[in-house]
């Protein structure tokens, strides 16, 4: 599978962005993570095939939303209210169908990655 990322961008602090993520072909579950400079790679939010599953971590709870388009193998992410500790670079992925809750926050579960798209929240 191959996955990209895109709709990064610079935005004020409050403000919102859209990210999308294109694959190739058919997926399962469908991840967002980010990593900031100097930091590790961090869980944002994932989504289940159909659409029934939605997970987030909790700094973003609430001000980001994840959908998905199963007819264009597409999935997007929805962030509103920015901050500035949003800043990072957004990266999608994929993995197979999942069962265990714990197991979509796990960077682990999913095979395939996309390049990743900068957003910075300036304050």
């Amino acid at each position: 599978v191959q996955l990209q990322a895109y709709g990064g961008g610079l935005v004020q602090a409050g403000g919102s962005l859209r990210l999308s993520c294109a694959a190739s072909v058919r997926t399962y579950t469908m991840g967002w993570f980010r990593q900031a400079p100097g930091k590790e790679r961090e869980f944002v939010g994932a989504i289940s095939r159909s659409g029934d599953m939605l997970y987030y971590s909790d700094s973003v709870k609430g001000r980001f939303a994840i959908s998905r388009d199963n007819a264009k193998n597409a999935m997007n992410l929805r962030m509103n209210s920015l901050k500035p500790e949003d800043t990072a670079v957004y990266s999608c992925a994929a993995g197979p169908t999942l069962y265990a809750t714990r197991t979509y926050y796990s960077a682990l579960s999913y095979d395939s990655w996309g390049q990743g798209t900068q957003v910075t929240v300036s304050s």
